[in-house]
């Protein structure tokens, strides 16, 4: 059997986020599923910092749902906090795309949370999940991919 490695990169972005009201809960922290819009943002930035946004991917013809998410929470973030989230990109020879995320308080350098997702190609066309990287992606790796 063959294992498909994922390997970590240097690709990576790091995005300020004010803590707004509204995502904050009834004891004054960051509610436990806000943190998913904070990877969010920071996959948005990562796209547009890499030349791999979302219009591009859907202009290629391709959806990339998330198929697995996971966070774990360190410390909590208030209202009017920043955060600082960073995303960093993991290869593998998988048809899939692999984030890894660390969320700081700006303020305090204290880690908040961590997480992952895992995003899969889906045909625009027929709803299809692709077995095989789609040949944009493979080749915005091949320009833009360096292993750590």
């Amino acid at each position: 059997m063959v294992l498909k490695r994922i390997v970590e990169t240097e690709l990576k972005e790091t995005v300020r986020v004010k803590i707004r009201f509204s995502e904050v809960d009834s004891m004054g922290v960051v509610w436990h599923g806000n943190y998913v819009h904070l990877f969010e943002d920071a996959r948005e930035a990562f796209g547009i910092k890499y030349g791999i946004p979302y219009l591009d991917v859907y202009q290629n013809g391709y959806y990339t749902p998330i198929v697995s998410i996971s966070c774990e929470y360190k410390s909590p973030l208030k209202y009017g906090d920043e955060a600082l989230v960073e995303i960093r990109y993991f290869d593998t020879p998988a048809a899939k795309i692999v984030f890894k995320y660390k969320i700081y308080n700006a303020l305090t350098g204290v880690l908040a949370a961590t997480g992952e997702t895992v995003q899969v190609f889906l045909s625009v066309a027929d709803n299809c999940l692709s077995i095989g990287n789609p040949a944009f992606f493979e080749k915005w790796k091949q320009k833009t991919v360096m292993p750590v």
